[in-house]
């Protein structure tokens, strides 16, 4: 079996689960033939790292005595607020020697400090992403999606997404199922789409101040399906559809009409991962009223038909547990 090997860079102040993440859904590969991953950590001198939580991870090694990896993964952390040069010397130094590099969370900053972002479309966690344009104007950063792949490098928003990206690769490299039942195994649901923002509807939107409006932003989110014109949402709020539009747009920071629509296709969405309705059901609970109207939003926004959205984000029945010999795999 070939190993694909997997180095995780480590320094004080790295974010413990943009390495543990990771790390476990690579570990995870390795329980199905031929899908072995070896992953390692090492740290500049090779001494035990603090994580921004407090906790202490011992490395594998030193970087400088690693081998060029098939897989070199940057983690973020406050570390990466003021690094030490040393780190950005040595992935400016070694870094284009593996295959594929990847970054999770502010992780990116230090591959951008080392000039490995330049004329690259990538991501990272959304309290960093104006910064990283700011200093870095050779970047193109998206700050929407919750992964980006642009050839051999990849990048992923904060924290959890890179269990994400892990996933995405992993599929990459051995295929859906192997991917989905990893998944399923820690207990991720399954692999959310890189194009998937990282904000749900709810978080996107700031939280309006003024109770009738804070009780239309409920109501929407609970009923998709129903009303939600202007008018009809005004009347909620005892405002005239004017001055409810204005409002609505300044305490939330997006127009009634652009929630609603987030609003819908993230139900729609999960209604598709999480259920076996179909989809001429779903688009009438989501208030699109056709299956056209919903796949002209989806392809919209995900550049996919909802039909596909399923047949690629929701797991196999048959997919549940890795096999031996054709036999379920014990835990």
């Amino acid at each position: 079996m070939t190993q694909r090997s997997v180095l995780v860079v480590l320094y004080d102040g790295v974010q413990s689960l943009d390495v543990t993440g990771p790390v476990e859904v690579f570990a995870g590969a390795s329980r199905f033939p031929g899908a072995g991953y070896e992953p390692r950590t090492a740290s500049l001198d090779g001494a035990p790292v603090r994580t921004c939580s407090g906790l202490t991870l011992v490395p594998d090694g030193r970087l400088a005595d690693a081998e060029p990896p098939h897989t070199l993964l940057v983690p973020g952390g406050e570390g990466t607020r003021a690094p030490d040069p040393a780190l950005v010397d040595w992935l400016r130094e070694h870094a284009p020697r593996a295959e594929r590099l990847v970054s999770v969370c502010t992780g990116a900053l230090l591959l951008a400090g080392a000039g490995l972002l330049d004329g690259h479309r990538v991501t990272t966690h959304w309290t960093v992403c104006e910064q990283l344009a700011r200093d870095h104007p050779a970047v193109e950063v998206d700050p929407d999606p919750i992964f980006v792949r642009d050839g051999r490098l990849a990048t992923s928003a904060g924290v959890t997404a890179g269990i994400d990206l892990a996933l995405a690769l992993v599929e990459e490299d051995h295929g859906r199922d192997i991917a989905l039942t990893i998944a399923r195994h820690l207990v991720v649901f399954l692999r959310r789409p890189g194009n998937q923002a990282q904000f749900s509807a709810q978080l996107t939107a700031q939280t309006a101040r003024r109770e009738p409006l804070r009780e239309v932003q409920h109501w929407i989110t609970e009923n998709p399906g129903a009303d939600l014109c202007v008018e009809a949402l005004a009347a909620r709020a005892r405002l005239s559809p004017r001055h409810f539009a204005r409002a609505f747009h300044a305490e939330t920071g997006l127009t009634p009409g652009r929630y609603v629509d987030r609003v819908r296709l993230e139900q729609a969405r999960r209604l598709l991962e999480e259920t076996t309705d179909g989809v001429t059901g779903i688009s009438r609970a989501c208030g699109y009223g056709t299956p056209e109207a919903m796949r002209r939003a989806f392809v919209k926004a995900l550049g996919t038909a909802p039909t596909e959205y399923r047949r690629r984000f929701r797991p196999h029945p048959a997919a549940d547990r890795p096999t031996t010999n054709g036999r379920p795999a014990t835990d």
